[in-house]
């Protein structure tokens, strides 16, 4: 079963998270990951949470998690924090 990873992103600083965003795709992909969502406009309906949204769907919540964990991503993860913070996580597809 499908699992998506959710990343909220709170970003002070676009040119220090370049390395980022350039690197983390290919640990993505190497775990089967793809981007559904990549900082995309968000349409705000009700509420007033306006949020920078990444979606990427792994076949599998182990997938997900080995793609956590592995050494290619947890090599790139620390460029993230120079220039935004984020919340994190993993939901089961239905």
């Amino acid at each position: 079963m499908a699992a998506y990873l959710i990343s909220r992103l709170d970003v002070s600083d676009p040119a220090a998270i370049a390395e980022y965003a350039r690197r983390a795709p290919e640990s993505i992909e190497r775990y089967g990951g793809k981007y559904l969502v990549r900082r995309g406009d968000v349409t705000v309906l009700e509420g007033e949470w306006n949020p920078t949204l990444v979606i990427v769907e792994f076949p599998t919540v182990e997938a997900a998690r080995q793609w956590y964990a592995s050494p290619e991503y947890q090599a790139v993860r620390h460029s993230l924090f120079r220039g935004a913070e984020r919340d994190l996580v993993i939901v089961d597809g239905a």
